[in-house]
């Protein structure tokens, strides 16, 4: 409980509730088995609301997948049926499934002339969000849509995880609300995730706060038992309050359930706020630069050579469950434009209230940290992808951070197979929130655009920064969060909605960066910089070497990505109610007691190292690790199993770090390969100013380094 908690030593696949522990009942398989099928066609509600009909709209995307065939040959996969569905409960506890279960579906469980032949379920369950408060604008917005917004979530990870079962080469089909040929609720109860109680579902920890999907497989899985009648008396007793077996506590749910529903699950307002970030930013002089200048879109157009164009292409889909993730993060692009509703706002005209809905919202739709700031005219690409140039459209913006999973960062090494799927969970999940945000906006009469990992027309981090969510830190490129560390992937909505922006924070964080080197020690590229900030393109920052960052996470041959520096950064923790005493006490110290950096931050960096922070937790680790080349195979390189590599030390001086300013990015409309030129970009790393050296040039009216021009279009 002091260093370790008892969730260190829970498996993965068990989830987040003590279900294991709950009585079971096998006489209620043949009773289930014998209840008569349903019709053929599901009558489903038609939604009511803005946000109902979005969440609708998005079931409808995932609906789109339901046909598709299985990979002709099958995997390799373990003859264990119980290590297959550790693989496949995993996946769906990793997309945020509240209970999963597997059972054998009974002919009669079949909707009437709807049989598939398959022989598995795998059944899941998903937790209703939370309504806001009744003073709170956003309460008439997602209250009517609640078991809708669950019913969409169900199907979206239904989806994934049909899709992850085809590519291994079995038969798979999601089944979800409004498409489905089975009677989930039986499915439900032989599965072992509810019992009845008349014509209800009861579920022991969420009673009936769920919706349910459900993917129907010739895979073979190990099925659950029953619960048994007795299972809701004892579920909600000391042990669950405690967090039996290392499941989520009792006493964890409270804590969040007595949060203000805007200010989420963690505790920012106590973070000290700043009239600007703790870095230097000039901002006059950032230029705005074209997202042909993106390290992964260059490897796309041919910049990095053959191999790393290669590997781009199939990036996304190298594991099966970032192959499940990849097509319906490029169907939602789709889904980002629309025509805005021509209705009056005067009705939404408090900023304030405007700013605490849009933070509810957000966070009964998913994000796990949420601010907002006015964006910065240079946070706006410049070109879009084809060139085509891009003017500012939107004032605002609401910035959300989406966690990539602590325990499943546990049980990797930060660069194995399952580490795109981690990036692409967040992903899809972004796109899905803001997406619906963006709709529901538009229909009370605001524009309002998704920026997602697939198609942004904004930078992400300088509004991460101005949105009061981080500071730089030693990671580069990359804004670590007081709570969720380096851990996690952002997300945008840009709109014209009135809203109040929040303020940089300061966390102490440059002092720790400045201090720890753990990120750089760790880092299987050493892309990452031991020596001291320097100002790129108008900001001050540990410039990371993002050439060879980028050609490392496409050309990975033991997994399929990397973010090792995010698995093995000291702020990597889990700092709720159920996290260690320790790491909780160091949170609190190193968010409200920054006079204390100096003595704590030695004791704390070290510390980290000596309990092992960093080290894979090989019982968290779900995932089989087989690899997609057009199949799914054996790694044919096997995985990374890297630990804490504490003997590695590297003279800054001698580190050879690559920097391409905006003066050597390619041109926004340059289709052709726009080839690196490595020797220059090194020589530009020495001719870096150094952030008090950019304060002296600006003091004394020097002019703006030719650095931070991109060069135009052209044409």
């Amino acid at each position: 409980m002091f260093i370790k908690t008892a969730n260190h030593r829970r498996p993965y696949h068990l989830g987040r509730f003590p279900a294991e522990t709950l009585p079971r009942d096998d006489a209620i398989l043949a009773s289930e088995a014998a209840r008569p099928a349903l019709p053929e066609v599901e009558t489903v509600v038609r939604p009511e609301g803005l946000l109902a009909t979005a969440a609708h709209h998005y079931l409808e995307v995932y609906a789109g997948f339901r046909d598709e065939d299985a990979a002709t040959e099958p995997a390799p996969v373990p003859d264990d049926r119980e290590r297959r569905t550790a693989d496949i409960k995993g996946s769906a506890y990793f997309l945020n499934a509240a209970h999963v279960g597997v059972c054998r579906i009974p002919e009669l469980a079949w909707r009437q002339g709807r049989h598939a032949g398959h022989e598995f379920a795998v059944v899941l369950l998903v937790e209703h969000g939370r309504v806001p408060e009744p003073d709170n604008p956003a309460e008439a917005w997602f209250a009517p849509a609640v078991a809708d917004v669950a019913a969409m979530r169900a199907a979206e990870i239904a989806t994934v995880v049909a899709r992850q079962i085809r590519i291994m080469g079995f038969a798979a089909t999601p089944q979800m609300l409004g498409h489905n040929d089975l009677d989930l609720e039986r499915l439900a109860v032989l599965a072992g995730l509810a019992l009845r109680d008349g014509e209800r579902l009861i579920h022991p920890y969420l009673g009936q706060r769920f919706a349910l999907a459900a993917i129907s497989t010739s895979y073979e899985l190990a099925p659950d038992r029953p619960l048994a009648a007795g299972a809701l008396r004892g579920a909600r007793g000391l042990g669950y309050w405690l967090g039996q077996n290392g499941a989520e506590s009792g006493r964890e749910r409270q804590r969040r359930a007595r949060r203000a529903s805007h200010l989420g699950a963690y505790p920012m307002e106590q973070v000290k706020r700043v009239e600007r970030p703790t870095t230097l930013i000039l901002d006059d002089e950032v230029p705005r630069v074209p997202k042909r200048a993106a390290f992964f879109e260059r490897a796309l157009r041919g910049d990095l050579g053959p191999k790393a164009q290669r590997e781009r292409r199939r990036f996304a889909t190298k594991h099966p469950t970032s192959y499940g993730l990849a097509r319906p993060i490029g169907a939602l692009m789709a889904q980002q434009d629309g025509e805005t509703k021509d209705v009056d706002t005067s009705g939404h005209g408090d900023a304030a209230a405007n700013t605490r809905a849009m933070k509810s919202l957000s966070y009964a739709l998913g994000a796990d940290i949420t601010g907002i700031c006015e964006v910065p005219r240079h946070a706006w690409y410049s070109h879009k992808s084809d060139g085509t140039p891009i003017e500012p459209y939107h004032r605002y913006a609401v910035v959300m951070l989406i966690d990539q999973e602590f325990e499943t960062m546990e049980g990797a090494s930060g660069d194995d197979w399952i580490s795109g799927a981690q990036s692409m969970r967040a992903y899809l999940r972004g796109a899905e929130i803001a997406g619906m945000m963006a709709e529901l906006l538009r229909g009370l009469g605001f524009p309002a655009r998704p920026q997602t990992s697939a198609d942004s027309d904004v930078l992400q981090l300088p509004c991460i920064l101005w949105a009061g969510l981080g500071e730089m830190s030693r990671i580069g490129e990359l804004v670590l969060n007081p709570f969720l560390g380096p851990r996690s992937k952002s997300v945008i909505l840009t709109t014209d909605m009135p809203l109040v922006p929040d303020k940089p924070i300061d966390i102490g964080l440059q002092y720790f960066c400045s201090h720890c080197w753990k990120c750089a020690r760790e880092c299987p590229c050493d892309a990452i910089p031991w020596g001291d900030k320097t100002v790129f393109n108008g900001y001050e920052i540990w410039r990371i070497d993002a050439e060879r960052c980028a050609r490392y996470r496409l050309t990975n041959t033991r997994g399929s990505a990397c973010g090792r520096c995010m698995k093995t950064c000291p702020l990597n923790k889990v700092v709720t109610a159920d996290g260690p005493l320790l790491t909780r006490v160091a949170s609190w110290f190193g968010v409200n007691a920054l006079w204390a950096k100096p003595f704590l931050v030695p004791i704390a960096v070290w510390l980290d190292d000596r309990f092992g922070n960093g080290r894979r937790n090989l019982i968290k680790k779900w995932w089989l690790d087989l690899e997609v080349t057009g199949k799914a195979t054996v790694a044919a390189g096997g995985a990374n199993e890297r630990e804490l590599d504490l003997d590695h030390t590297l003279d800054p001086a001698k580190q050879k770090i690559a920097i391409y300013p905006a003066n050597v990015m390619p041109p926004g409309d340059h289709d052709a390969p726009f080839p690196v030129d490595r020797k220059a970009a090194l020589t530009a790393a020495k001719e870096v100013e150094t952030p008090d050296q950019a304060r002296a040039r600006r003091a004394n009216g020097g002019a703006k380094p030719p650095q931070y021009v991109p060069p135009p279009n052209t044409g």
